[in-house]
């Protein structure tokens, strides 16, 4: 006979949505479980830029920023094809900043403004800063020995386990060879860094999603939060009254959980190669498309919801959040992703199709950069395609995995992950890409840089744009040999079709009714922006929001008269 644990709400998974939910619910009386599948604690949250999606909230506000749920409504809808706003969207507008002045009142969540941080698009309602929020850094040490369960930011995109933030973070960083007071912060942080790392095992200075996982954990820690790691749902129970838990696969044997509640939370299906196959035109087989979101992401959330009725919603603009990712072997041989979320819209950059002509704005958001891809790449065709740079360019911010100087490129040239040639020609020939297409895109190119505009794709035209340049400037000529590359392929955050739902995050069945007690959000809920990126923290921003609100109800269901009021 399995064991037998019984508690209010089970969580699957242990995002930031997971873990929204869990931290309300347990602040509010219940007795709350988050089941993890793997050894670390996070998933795809724990990997990101840590960015919130939020109209309205409290920050910005303080900061005398004016902002109405209109104006944010007449943004997504005309991002979303002029689609009729559903209750759920309208539940993430309203709630989206209750939920921040909750966190950030109640618990160990505590968020920076992101006032200069605009909207993707120049589109009626656009905001140039002011609708987004993110984690204040976090010392890892407050967590004790559960840092070492906190899963380690991305390999490929930290400096070895150290994470840096976007703003003045990174551009101390970009500038440590140019100038003195960055060159003193940089060599700060690396030198507390490697005390950290031999201290205590891992860098402590937490930024980015790293430090909203962190924050949420300990938030979860002292309200009480019980886990599981190793330990998958395999399946989940009912009763009459609807779902009534879960079966978990432990070290110890299966454990079966009864619950009151049980929250999807599992990350969405990035790594499901049968529901890839299914839904991504680009991987009729389950392979070609390169997912940044960690491996053990692969549906097991929108499966165990269909098994109770629950029903995946396809009909979104995009099945996945797009971006673009070069994959990288590392010396261990391990190959991971690589995934370009910066340097694309610095100056100096360029992007071209295997016949060397540009397809896209380089400067747009990763989404947009891939569906233009996706969209140039001739039927029958594979999606890819080449960042390129100068000597001087490369110097100055790295391509991809090849860090800027004083790091060398080197072995990068060796395993074949970075292409050189002295010329354009000698760089085409290398990489397949058509010499005289190349030649005549850079010409073209660097003369758009030298009069400072792109009328071909309008790069800098947009505030986004300008605001991922440097300095506001974003185009920038290729001059100076030798000239480097690296693939570009089809690659997501994650997954944006889901588990269907309502505006209180109940899973869906066939006749859109509410399977009892069964409740789905971040990647395994279908995504409130319908497949549409309209912005920056679109996946956790209503992940968080929808993990508060479930909570709440939870909460209240077990009849707690302790929920702090927001």
């Amino acid at each position: 006979m399995s064991r037998q644990l019984t508690v209010d709400m089970l969580v699957v998974g242990s995002g930031a949505a997971g873990l929204a939910a869990a931290v309300t619910a347990a602040r509010g009386g219940a007795r709350v479980l988050v089941a993890e599948k793997a050894s670390t604690l996070g998933g795809t949250s724990a990997w990101s830029g840590g960015w919130l999606w939020i109209p309205g909230n409290p920050l910005a506000r303080e900061e005398g920023i004016t902002d109405t749920p209109e104006a944010a409504l007449a943004y997504l809808q005309h991002e979303m094809g002029g689609q009729p706003a559903d209750a759920r969207l309208r539940a993430f507008l309203q709630y989206g900043p209750e939920m921040v002045d909750y966190f950030h009142r109640h618990t160990a969540v505590q968020f920076l403004s992101g006032s200069r941080m605009p909207d993707f698009h120049n589109s009626p309602g656009a905001a140039a800063g002011g609708r987004s929020v993110t984690a204040k850094p976090f010392d890892g040490g407050l967590l004790g020995d559960w840092l070492h369960r906190l899963r380690p930011p991305l390999e490929t995109i930290s400096l070895a386990g150290m994470g840096i933030a976007g703003g003045s973070d990174m551009a101390h960083f970009f500038n440590a060879t140019r100038s003195p007071r960055s060159a003193a912060y940089a060599s700060r942080r690396l030198v507390r860094h490697g005390w950290q790392r031999l201290r205590a095992g891992r860098g402590q200075h937490l930024v980015n999603g790293n430090a909203l996982v962190a924050r949420l954990l300990r938030s979860a820690l002292d309200a009480g939060v019980e886990f599981e790691l190793n330990a998958p749902a395999v399946r989940l129970l009912a009763d009459d009254q609807g779902v009534s838990g879960a079966v978990l696969r432990t070290d110890g044997g299966e454990l079966a959980i009864h619950a009151r509640a049980v929250v999807l939370a599992s990350g969405g299906f990035p790594h499901d190669r049968m529901r890839l196959a299914q839904h991504v035109a680009h991987a009729p087989e389950g392979y070609g498309h390169f997912s940044a979101a960690p491996l053990v992401n692969q549906g097991d959330g929108i499966r165990l919801g269909e098994s109770a009725g629950g029903q995946f919603d396809a009909a979104l603009k995009s099945p996945m959040a797009w971006a673009p990712v070069s994959r990288v072997t590392l010396a261990s041989g391990q190959q991971l992703v690589f995934p370009h979320l910066v340097e694309r819209a610095r100056p100096g950059f360029m992007a071209v199709l295997p016949n060397g002509r540009r397809f896209v704005n380089e400067a747009d958001s990763y989404h947009d950069f891939i569906a233009g891809l996706l969209a140039a790449t001739p039927e029958g065709e594979t999606p890819q395609a080449w960042l390129l740079c100068d000597s001087p360019t490369l110097r100055r911010y790295g391509l991809g995995h090849a860090r800027p100087f004083p790091f060398s490129p080197a072995a990068w040239l060796r395993n074949g992950y970075l292409t050189a040639g002295n010329t354009l020609e000698e760089l085409a020939r290398r990489c397949g890409i058509d010499p005289a297409g190349l030649a005549e895109s850079v010409a073209r190119f660097n003369e758009f840089a030298r009069r400072g505009a792109d009328p071909d794709f309008q790069r800098g035209a947009s505030a986004y744009n300008r605001a991922q340049g440097e300095a506001g400037k974003t185009l920038g000529a290729l001059r100076e040999g030798p000239f480097y590359a690296v693939r570009i392929l089809p690659g997501s955050l994650g997954s944006f079709s889901g588990l269907a739902t309502d505006e209180q995050a109940r899973v869906l069945d066939a006749a859109r009714r509410p399977v009892n007690g069964l409740y789905a959000v971040g990647n395994d809920m279908a995504s409130v922006m319908r497949g549409y990126y309209p912005s920056g923290g679109i996946t956790l921003g209503p992940g968080m929001t929808f993990g508060y609100l479930v909570g709440k109800q939870v909460a209240a269901r077990c009849g707690s008269a302790g929920m702090p009021q927001s």
